[in-house]
């Protein structure tokens, strides 16, 4: 029994060093345009040619966010090398979850923070669309990443490779359903984070310790 439980948690153990490795990196590639949003629309900076580049930068790494929910299929592979259902359900899935989560998360504020810049320059009207597109976009870039392997800095080191092959991959037929799978997916969860977000920061805002005016009040 004890050399069995050993023997468990040396697997585990080994499985969790094999992810922590791509989970970290997924995962600063994914709070890279988040820290981008807060630079381009929370401050209040001119439209330079610096602005214009970190917009397209952010353009070019936002799809890493979302990117996550497709490392579920890790989890598919973990669970076959670890037989416990215990392991299985108080390590593997939580660690899996935080981590899809926090990108997801990063991919919500972000657009969250355009939108934000969008109101404030005046075109609310545009919110909506400017979201959709978005979505679109990074349903593609989610598509070249995981079955194409292009990295959003490709762009600048084979955008050759990026104009012929990723382009000519758009207009298969099984790419396309995959996409606009992807893109459903996109907007559904991210019109139900989005409401969860701004629901815990309105009620953070609203809350005694921040508004001062409601204890004043009560």
């Amino acid at each position: 029994m004890k050399a069995e439980l050993i023997e468990l948690i040396a697997r585990v153990t080994q499985v969790l060093q094999i992810n922590i490795r791509w989970m970290t990196w997924n995962l600063f590639l994914a709070f890279i345009p988040l820290v981008l949003s807060i630079w381009l629309f929370r401050t209040k900076r001119g439209r330079s040619w610096v602005w214009w580049l970190g917009f397209l930068a952010f353009y070019a790494f936002l799809p890493n966010a979302p990117y996550l929910l497709t490392d579920v299929i890790h989890l598919i592979d973990d669970i076959r090398r670890i037989s416990s259902v215990w392991i299985i359900t108080l390590v593997l899935i939580p660690t899996y979850l935080l981590v899809i989560l926090g990108g997801f998360e990063a991919y919500v504020i972000s657009l969250i923070n355009l939108g934000y810049y969008l109101q404030r320059i005046g075109k609310n009207k545009w919110v909506f669309g400017v979201e959709l597109i978005t979505h679109a976009l990074s349903a593609v870039g989610i598509y070249w990443g995981r079955f194409l392997r292009f990295n959003s800095w490709d762009f600048i080191t084979q955008p050759d490779a990026i104009l012929t092959k990723g382009v000519e991959e758009l207009f298969g037929k099984q790419p396309l359903v995959i996409i606009l799978i992807t893109f459903v997916v996109l907007s559904g969860l991210y019109w139900l984070m989005k409401r969860v977000t701004l629901g815990f920061v309105n009620k953070g805002m609203n809350s005694p310790r921040t508004n001062p005016h409601i204890a004043k009040a009560e």
